[in-house]
C-alpha cells in the first residue's frame, strides 16, 4: 500500500523566531485535528532543522527535511551543507532537483544524481523532483521531459534504492503562480511517471510508489487533486507558511 505524504516547502522565509512559532502552531493542530496514518514533512531553512526537530519529542506523525544539499560529504564548499550534516542535525528528508534549483542554480541531471546518491548514503529519504515548463506543456514535449529526468538523474539507481524515492511531479508553471495543474493533466502525468518505472523495475515497485503533486496545491484544489487514482499527496510551497492552511491540506486524507 502506497504511503500518503504532506511535504511543506518553506522555501526562502521566515526568520528563527517566526519559524519556531510556525512550526509550534502545526504541531498544535495536528495533535488536535489530524488523524489517519499520512506522512508529514516540514522542509524549512537550514536554520530551522535542529531547533524544528527538538520541538518533534518523537512525535510519528511528522518529520522534518531540507530544502537541498551537496552531492559531497565534506570538502572546500563554502556555503553549502552535505546530507551527512543534515542526518547528524536530525533531518529525514531531503528536497532534491526543485525546478528552482535548476533554473536558479543550473542544476542538471548529473548534479541531481550525485545528490541521490549521497543522500541515500545517508539513509535519508529523497523527495526527487521532476517537472515540464510551460513552454514543453505547449509544444506537447512535456512526457518527453519528464522521461529524460528520470533517466537522467534517477534511473542508474537499483530497484533497492529506487525504492527509497518519493517523487514529485512539479508542473514548472504551476509553482508559485496560483496556476494548476487540471486533476485530470496531473493524474495522466502520473500515471506516466509510475509507467516508466514499471518499465524501469518492475510494476511492484511502481505500484508502491509514493509520487506528490507540487504546484500551487491548497485547501481548495487539494481534495480533487489527492482524489485521484496515481497521486499520493502533494509538495506544498506557499500553503505550508499559514497553518490552518496546510492542516486543512493534511485533512484531505482524514476525509
Amino acid at each position: 500500500m502506497r504511503k500518503n505524504i504532506i511535504a511543506g516547502n518553506w522555501k526562502m522565509n521566515l526568520d528563527h523566531a517566526a519559524g519556531l512559532e510556525l512550526f509550534a502552531e502545526i504541531l498544535t493542530l495536528i495533535n488536535d485535528d489530524v488523524k489517519g496514518d499520512q506522512k508529514v514533512v516540514v522542509c524549512p531553512p537550514y536554520i530551522h532543522i535542529t531547533s524544528l526537530t527538538q520541538l518533534l519529542k518523537g512525535n510519528p506523525t511528522i518529520a522534518i527535511g531540507a530544502q537541498n544539499c551537496h552531492h559531497a560529504d565534506s570538502g572546500a564548499y563554502t556555503g553549502e551543507i552535505s546530507a551527512s550534516m543534515l542526518k547528524s542535525s536530525g533531518a529525514e528528508y531531503v528536497i532534491i532537483g526543485h525546478s528552482e534549483r535548476r533554473a536558479f542554480f543550473a542544476e542538471d541531471d548529473l548534479v541531481i544524481a550525485k545528490k541521490l546518491d549521497s543522500v541515500l548514503k545517508n539513509k535519508l529519504s529523497p523527495i526527487f523532483c521532476i517537472g515540464e515548463t510551460l513552454e514543453q506543456r505547449n509544444t506537447g514535449t512535456h512526457f518527453g521531459v519528464i522521461e529524460s529526468q528520470l533517466k537522467g538523474a534517477a534511473f542508474h539507481l537499483d530497484e533497492a534504492q529506487f525504492k527509497k524515492l518519493v517523487l514529485a511531479y512539479e508542473p514548472v508553471w504551476a509553482i508559485g503562480t496560483g496556476l494548476t495543474a487540471a486533476p485530470e493533466q496531473a493524474q495522466e502525468v502520473h500515471a506516466f511517471i509510475r509507467s516508466k518505472v514499471a518499465e524501469q523495475y518492475s510494476h511492484e515497485l511502481a505500484n508502491e510508489l509514493t509520487i506528490l503533486y507540487g504546484g500551487s496545491c491548497n485547501p481548495k484544489n487539494a481534495a480533487e487533486l489527492f482524489g485521484q487514482e496515481d497521486i499520493d499527496g502533494g509538495l506544498i510551497g506557499g500553503a505550508s507558511l499559514k497553518a490552518r492552511d496546510f492542516i486543512d491540506i493534511i485533512m484531505v486524507f482524514n476525509s
